[in-house]
């Protein structure tokens, strides 16, 4: 119920098992009840039952709902055509209230704005009271009109003919507005530089595809998006070939038998590039290259990509081709391009990935977006100035930010180079003047972008590859400064005084510091980010994660496009439990200021440094050294550890805490800095790594007993038989394991034994 409650607002119907535990119980009426209490509150919304066994159908149709048999081998069909009628997926179908008889079909938008006023009014009521048409208009990704609608109830408005007028006005307002949150049919007599989406098919979108209708939507729900002066906001221009197409390809090709198949990837790709796609989409193609007149990204949109608890972020390709002025060379690329995303579903690690999440390959159905590559033209590559990732939520928040604030990653060129795991600059967006990889210069030269992506527009022809990057450039920084694209975006060093000055001059490494649109206001970026966070986090009523790029022109103006929203769900940052009510007794660690967030219960080693009365800070490089060794032997197992210590690791000043360098403790899971007595150093929160713990999703804890600021309970270890042991460390290991927690919202962490 706490799911319903949370998501009724958007909620299209329920479906749920007849059997299921409530409160750890099994219980073979559960869903009965579920359905019987969700009726209470929504005597409308359409509920499905579904069971293996026979005699809830009687049951569950006894109360109204809809019921689906598991044992049915057309299951799948009969739950379709339920979803179709009732969850407003299929056609919308005015019926007579009294007989069920079918009265009219509506296919489309214009179709029900058409024939608004010819429905005789028992119809008209009986939908209008039950909520059918906004349901029917949500599920077709047209959210302001359904929106509209659903709070112009029956109960409100008692008047057939103001419902038929409120209706009607709201559709052609809506129309008007050109392109809101709908994702039109392509009509190549329509499609040109002004329309930015459209779909070719009657399949899904796919999850990219719904996201890009969602982020659609938030822009033009909230104006004050392009209300500041010289920055413009916008998603891509965009087609999507919905699944239909996919199904229509795969089974004209007879392409099933090699696909689920266990045939390396690149045989694959060459029977599904040998394929045809079908010649009706030629001309619609064509029309596509005229609008945008640039490169085309094609990526993958399928249904269960961007699925809210099992992400395939990255599983499937993405492949871009450049413009060509020979638009069949151009043709050709794109086919070859939309085969090579059909085929990356049954590639080895998405057989393995679908495997893993207990997915069936062949539910799988595959969307593919078209679209234009956010960038500019330099000589025979294209990129853009900006690429970026942001997240509403930060878990290594640093100084005076907090978790919700935010985080950006962004990077110089395309954005393929954040996804690869390239360098970026990390930023809140609420915070753009507290840069930690620029606040000093060491780190500034040593943690900052010094290569980037971009297309290859000279690669033209039809050797596409497995590899989806085989026509992508890996570029050093010092060619983006002959292209004269990196105004706003970069500093220079200079080598004489020593010191990084914000801007280009001549010679000096450039380093990409984006302290034009972070700390000089050239372009409204920041306010842009907190904008999209802000309200992409409200509108899917759950912390986001946004992929954007951004061009920036020489006056100072610029357009920022958002590519793709989705809800953070990583299962392994999934905490439900209150850090706060686990005694101390029963913690092994506790730290008040911890960096990271998840849970973590594959650890059985704890790796720390003897604090007894003979410890010296002088010995802290020979510590370093037995600690990487150490490492070493965590690395060839690959196996983790949780590595607690004095002072600060990774202090370059030896007399302050150990000298470790990242590759040494690469392996630990959490690093603990310890504070003792005679031995109390200002903590570093994991500055000197900061880049690795944010990357690897490893924990920081910083523990002051002497403060009552958290706790080490090193007797407990000190009890325990040591698995290894060095002149200054000691190894144990809890042969049960090691939960780890950390609320990086709270900034809590604890290590318990399990």
């Amino acid at each position: 119920m706490a799911l319903y409650e949370r998501y009724s607002d958007n909620m299209l119907g329920v479906i749920s098992d007849v059997r299921f535990p409530i409160h750890g119980e099994k219980d073979s009426e559960a869903g009965l009840k579920l359905m019987r209490e969700i009726r209470q509150n929504d005597p409308y919304l359409p509920l499905i039952l579904e069971s293996s066994e026979s005699e809830n159908r009687a049951k569950a149709e006894a109360e109204g709902f809809r019921f689906v048999d598991k044992n049915s081998k057309k299951m799948s069909l009969d739950l379709r055509k339920i979803l179709e009628e009732h969850f407003g997926f299929g056609d919308f179908i005015f019926r007579d209230p009294k007989t069920k008889a079918e009265i009219m079909r509506i296919h489309s938008l214009k179709e029900l704005q058409d024939n608004i006023f010819k429905i005789p009014d028992d119809s008209m009521l009986y939908h209008i009271s039950r909520n059918h048409m906004s349901r029917w208009l949500s599920a077709r990704a047209i959210f302001p009109v359904s929106m509209f609608l659903k709070t112009v109830t029956w109960e409100r408005l008692k008047d057939i003919t103001a419902h038929r007028e409120i209706i009607f006005d709201a559709i052609v307002q809506y129309r008007h507005m050109k392109n809101i949150g709908v994702v039109a049919v392509f009509d190549r007599m329509k499609f040109d530089a002004y329309s930015h989406f459209a779909r070719i098919g009657e399949g899904s979108l796919g999850g990219k595809g719904r996201g890009l209708a969602f982020l659609d939507n938030i822009i033009k729900m909230h104006p004050e998006f392009n209300s500041l002066d010289g920055a413009k906001v916008q998603i891509p221009r965009t087609v999507v070939l919905c699944t239909d197409v996919f199904d229509q390809f795969m089974e004209q090709n007879n392409l099933y038998q090699i696909a689920l198949s266990d045939a390396s990837d690149d045989d694959i790709l060459r029977h599904f590039l040998r394929a045809q796609l079908p010649d009706s989409l030629i001309a619609d193609f064509f029309t596509f290259f005229e609008a945008v007149k640039s490169p085309i990204a094609i990526r993958s949109s399928s249904l269960l990509e961007d699925a809210h608890y099992q992400p395939f972020a990255g599983i499937y390709s993405t492949y871009m081709i450049p413009y060509l002025d020979d638009k069949y060379a151009m043709l050709e690329m794109l086919a070859c391009a939309i085969k090579g995303v059909y085929a990356s579903v049954y590639y080895r690690d998405s057989k393995a990935y679908m495997t893993a999440t207990s997915n069936v390959i062949d539910q799988e159905k595959m969307a593919v977006i078209l679209q234009e590559v956010v960038g500019k033209q330099y000589d025979g590559r294209y990129y853009p100035n900006i690429s970026g990732v942001l997240r509403s939520l930060n878990y290594y928040p640093i100084g005076d930010e907090r978790a919700e604030d935010g985080i950006a990653s962004l990077a110089l060129g395309l954005g393929k180079y954040i996804v690869d795991g390239g360098q970026t600059l990390r930023v809140s967006p609420y915070h753009p003047h507290q840069v930690l990889q620029t606040s000093e210069m060491e780190t500034a030269l040593r943690e900052t972008q010094t290569r980037f992506y971009a297309l290859d527009t000279r690669h033209v022809g039809n050797d596409f590859k497995v590899d989806d990057g085989f026509n992508i450039l890996n570029l050093k920084v010092k060619e983006a400064e002959r292209d004269n694209s990196l105004n706003f975006i970069a500093s220079t060093y200079d080598p004489y005084d020593q010191v990084i000055r914000d801007g280009l001059y001549e010679g000096g490494r450039k380093v990409i510091s984006f302290a034009g649109v972070l700390q000089q206001n050239v372009f409204p970026l920041p306010e842009l980010l907190q904008m999209s966070m802000h309200y992409g986090a409200e509108a899917m009523r759950r912390p986001v994660e946004i992929e954007f790029a951004c061009n920036l022109n020489a006056d100072r103006t610029g357009s920022l496009y958002l590519l793709q929203i989705r809800p953070i769900v990583d299962q392994k940052q999934m905490l439900d439990e209150d850090l706060a009510a686990i005694p101390d007794a029963d913690c092994l660690l506790r730290s008040h200021n911890s960096l990271g967030h998840g849970v973590t219960e594959d650890v059985t080693d704890v790796v720390y440094v003897k604090t007894d009365d003979r410890f010296s800070a002088a010995d802290n490089p020979t510590i370093a050294r037995e600690i990487e060794k150490l490492n070493k032997e965590y690395l060839d197992r690959g196996t983790n550890y949780v590595l607690v210590g004095p002072g600060r690791w990774g202090s370059s000043d030896s007399w302050l805490g150990i000298p470790v360098k990242w590759p040494h403790i690469s392996a630990a899971r959490v690093i603990v800095e310890v504070a003792l007595k005679n031995y109390r150093v200002d903590p570093s929160q994991g500055t000197h790594f900061f880049q690795n713990l944010t990357s690897f999703g490893v924990g920081y804890f910083t523990i002051d007993e002497n403060r009552n600021d958290g706790c080490f309970h090193k007797a407990t270890l000190d009890a325990m038989p040591a698995v290894e042991e060095t002149e200054h460390v000691r190894v144990v290991r809890f042969e049960k394991g090691l939960r780890i927690m950390m609320d990086g919202k709270k900034g809590e962490g604890v290590v318990v034994a399990i």
